[in-house]
């Protein structure tokens, strides 16, 4: 009971900044509650310091929102992606969504090498642009564990890039005459997250928005082999003399209940009318985490990082919206 005791202070404040964020998100889908609970939560931690508050009170919950509920949120998160469902969308649009995460991924390790940036920066940078915004950038935060100011950082990366999505695409999908269908699934494959690629379908036309969030949930599915392959690199990296677990042992378990998960939403066994509820709660999740991380952020930690993150997810960010567009060419989309 102590333990719970002292755990509490911490969480209710993940859940009130959580809750805050998720209705300000609604109201500025641009910005989305992803980023909106990390500022808030850097707002909040600066309060916390400056004030003669005993921040140490709210110090175990944050930590345990920060390291627990992140499986959970991408397991739920599952719920919402039945295979059965998007393996019909996946099909006809296999080519350009598999080609722009193969162009993505080869032009993260290029341009990472060239501006030299750290590598635990260019992956969470890399894998929100090139699959799913905060999401992808909370799944491999659960597998790599990187410090808290480079989440900070890619997030604040995929935000600047979202909005000027939002706003730049729809006037170029109508400058090149795009189909409603080809603009949904140019928003769906090159814009990160799933607000901003509602956002920007939305403005488009309705058709265009229902095809592009479906594209943009076959993408999600990439969250699967991402965390796989972060895993065996993480591993490859660890010291040769260093005692390891058998892959089985060592491998995030949430990885493995959201492809189950996923597999149980194709079954339908999940009733419809839970898919909405299941996918905001996991959306509240992933904010209560991030607000938690933003607790524990300063200037001084982001300003250190540099320009080097906002211009890799710039450069990352046009030669996806680009190559999307080549292979829509290519493929007959436009």
């Amino acid at each position: 009971m102590t333990h719970v005791r002292r755990l509490c202070p911490g969480l209710l404040l993940a859940a009130v900044l959580a809750t805050a964020a998720t209705f300000l998100g609604k109201a500025l889908p641009v910005a989305g509650a992803p980023v909106i609970a990390l500022a808030c939560g850097a707002a909040v931690g600066v309060f916390l310091r400056r004030s003669d508050a005993d921040a140490g009170t709210f110090d175990p919950g944050l930590a345990v929102t920060r390291k627990r509920l992140l499986g959970a949120a991408i397991v739920l998160l599952g719920l919402g992606l039945p295979v059965g469902s998007v393996l019909s969308v996946g099909r006809q649009t296999a080519v350009v969504l598999i080609g722009t995460l193969i162009l993505g991924a080869a032009a993260a390790v290029v341009v990472g090498r060239m501006l030299a940036l750290d590598r635990e920066s260019a992956t969470l940078v890399a894998v929100g642009t090139t699959i799913c915004g905060a999401s992808a950038i909370a799944a491999a935060t659960a597998v790599i564990k990187p410090d808290r100011d480079r989440v900070a950082y890619a997030l604040g990366t995929i935000f600047v890039f979202n909005v000027v999505a939002v706003l730049a695409y729809p006037p170029l999908g109508r400058l090149l005459g795009l189909s409603q269908e080809a603009f949904g699934l140019w928003a769906g494959t090159a814009i990160n997250d799933t607000s901003s690629v509602l956002a920007a379908g939305v403005i488009y036309g309705p058709a265009a928005a229902h095809f592009a969030v479906i594209v943009k949930l076959v993408r999600s599915l990439m969250i699967v082999p991402m965390c796989i392959g972060l895993h065996l690199a993480k591993d490859r990296s660890e010291p040769a003399s260093s005692t390891k677990a058998t892959l089985l042992q060592s491998f995030p378990l949430f990885v493995i209940l959201f492809l189950v998960a996923s597999v149980i939403a194709g079954l339908g066994v999940v009733p419809d009318s839970l898919g909405p509820p299941l996918a905001h709660f996991s959306a509240w999740l992933i904010a209560a985490v991030l607000a938690a991380i933003g607790t524990s952020l300063s200037w001084q930690q982001l300003r250190s990082a540099g320009s080097r993150p906002l211009l890799f997810g710039g450069i990352l960010a046009v030669l996806l919206g680009a190559s999307s567009l080549a292979l829509q060419f290519a493929t007959g989309w436009w």
